[in-house]
C-alpha cells in the first residue's frame, strides 16, 4: 500500500481529506474463470451498451451450443475486459449469464471494501483508457488484454469506500439525467415524424380547416435568387442534410469558401435554397429556409429560390421533410437527373415539381407546432451537450 499526500484529486467532496492509495492492480483484483453452467442465458459485452443478453440485440450471432458448458460465468460486481477495451474501458456486469472463453473476467479480492460503480467510471475514464496503452502490445493482431497485462497497472482511489460510493452516486445522478434527455429527444422526434406524416397526409386537420389542398407547381410560388451585391462581411453557409444551415467553419472547422466569395449567392431570411448535386437530397428532403441570420452568403452549387407571399417558406422546408414530394423526386431521378452518382436536379426541372398547398394560413400552422418540436429539439439537445460535459469535467476533476 502506499499514501501519497499529492495524490488528492482538484474537486473533494465535504468531509474527505485523505490522500488517495496508489496499488497494482493485481493487489486488488483476481481473475474468475468458473464454468460448467450451460443453462444460464448467454451475454454479450458491448461498448455502447455494457453487459446485454444476446437474445435482446438486434442482430443474430450463431454460436455452437455444445460449446456454452466453456463459457464463462458472469454475475453482478463482476468486470469483464472485452477485445476491444483497449478503445473503451472496461465493463461492469449486472446481470447473471454466461459469456465467451474469450473474455477475461475479475472481481476485487475484497468486495466489502469498495463500490463497484466507482471503478464501473474509473475504468472508463479517458486516462484510464489511455493508460491501458501501455499493456496492448500485440493488439492489433487480434490479440486481447488479458488479466496479467492488467495486472501490473498502478490505480489510485480513494481510501475509503464511503467516497467511492458518494463519487458514483454523483456520477450516477448525471447518467440518468443523460438518460431522460435522450428519451425526451428520441420522443420530440417520433412527435416529429408523426406530425410530418399526419399534417402532410391530412388525416390531421386544424379546427377550422376542411377545404381542398390545392395543386400548385413549385415555380407558380417561387421566384429564383442569384444575387450578391458584393459584400462580404456576411456569414458563409453551407447545407448539412442532418442538420440544415451550418457555417462552413462549423461544418468543416474552416471557410472553404476562399477566392469564390464572390461567385457566392446573397441569400435573405426565410429564402429557401437546395443542393442539385447532393445525393440525399431524395433521402432527407434537403430543402432549407434561412432563419438564424438575415442574409448570408451561400455557394452556387444551391439553387436558391423565394416564396414570399404566395407560400411560407418553413412549410416548403417542412413538406420537403415530409415524404410527401417523394414520388415527384423519384420521377426525375428515373428520368436520369442524375450525374456522376449524384442527384443532379436543375433548377427547372426541380421547379416543375407539382404539390398539394393549403391556404397561407393553414400552411404558417402547420410550419408552427413543427418550428415549436424543432426549437424543443435543438434545446433539449444543448442540454444534453451541457450534460455530457459536465460529466466529462467531473470525471477529470473527481478522479486522478
Amino acid at each position: 500500500m502506499s499514501k501519497d499526500a499529492k495524490n488528492v484529486p482538484a474537486l473533494r467532496f465535504k468531509g474527505y481529506s485523505d490522500a488517495w492509495e496508489k496499488r497494482k492492480s493485481k493487489a486488488l483484483f483476481s481473475p474468475s474463470s468458473q464454468k460448467g453452467r450451460p443453462n444460464l442465458p448467454v451475454v454479450s459485452v458491448t461498448q455502447d451498451s455494457g453487459v446485454v443478453f444476446r437474445d435482446k440485440m438486434d442482430i443474430n450471432i450463431d454460436y455452437d451450443r455444445s460449446t456454452l458448458g466453456s463459457y464463462k460465468v458472469v454475475k453482478p460486481g463482476d468486470f469483464i475486459i472485452s477485445l476491444r477495451s483497449f478503445q473503451g474501458g472496461f465493463e461492469l456486469s449486472d446481470k447473471v449469464g454466461i459469456t465467451s472463453p474469450a473474455y477475461t473476467i475479475f472481481n476485487f479480492k475484497k468486495p466489502e471494501e469498495h463500490f463497484s460503480d466507482f471503478w464501473k467510471y474509473l475504468f472508463k475514464r479517458y486516462l484510464f483508457v489511455q493508460s491501458l496503452k501501455s499493456v496492448t502490445f500485440g493488439i492489433r493482431d487480434g490479440r486481447s488484454i488479458s488479466f496479467k497485462d492488467f495486472s501490473d497497472l498502478n490505480i489510485i482511489f480513494p481510501s475509503s469506500k464511503k467516497e467511492e460510493e458518494t463519487i458514483s452516486r454523483l456520477l450516477g445522478l448525471i447518467d440518468d439525467l443523460i438518460a431522460a434527455t435522450q428519451d425526451k429527444i428520441d420522443a420530440l422526434e417520433q412527435a416529429k415524424r408523426a406530425l410530418l406524416q399526419r399534417l402532410f397526409d391530412q388525416s390531421w386537420r386544424f379546427k377550422g380547416y376542411s377545404g381542398s389542398w390545392e395543386k400548385h407547381k413549385l415555380g407558380d410560388l417561387a421566384k429564383r435568387v442569384r444575387g450578391n451585391d458584393g459584400r462580404m462581411d456576411l456569414p458563409i453557409l453551407t447545407i448539412s442534410a442532418g442538420n440544415g444551415w451550418l457555417t462552413q467553419k462549423e461544418r468543416f472547422s474552416q471557410s472553404i469558401a476562399g477566392n469564390e466569395l464572390k461567385n457566392y449567392t446573397l441569400l435573405a431570411k426565410n429564402e429557401l435554397s437546395y443542393n442539385h448535386g447532393n445525393s440525399k437530397l431524395a433521402k432527407y428532403g434537403a430543402v432549407f429556409a434561412l432563419k438564424k441570420y438575415n442574409e448570408a452568403l451561400v455557394p452556387r452549387v444551391y439553387h436558391s429560390f423565394d416564396v414570399s407571399g404566395k407560400a411560407d417558406s418553413n412549410f416548403i422546408e417542412y413538406l420537403f421533410s415530409s415524404k410527401t414530394p417523394d414520388h415527384e423526386l423519384r420521377k426525375l431521378i428515373s428520368s436520369g437527373a442524375r450525374m456522376d452518382g449524384l442527384l443532379n436536379i436543375n433548377y427547372a426541372s426541380f421547379m416543375n415539381i407539382s404539390l398539394l398547398f393549403p391556404s397561407i394560413e393553414e400552411q404558417q400552422k402547420i410550419s408552427r407546432i413543427l418550428e415549436i418540436i424543432r426549437k424543443l429539439s435543438s434545446e433539449t439537445l444543448f442540454v444534453l451537450s451541457r450534460l455530457a460535459q459536465i460529466k466529462k469535467d467531473l470525471l477529470q476533476e473527481l478522479f486522478i
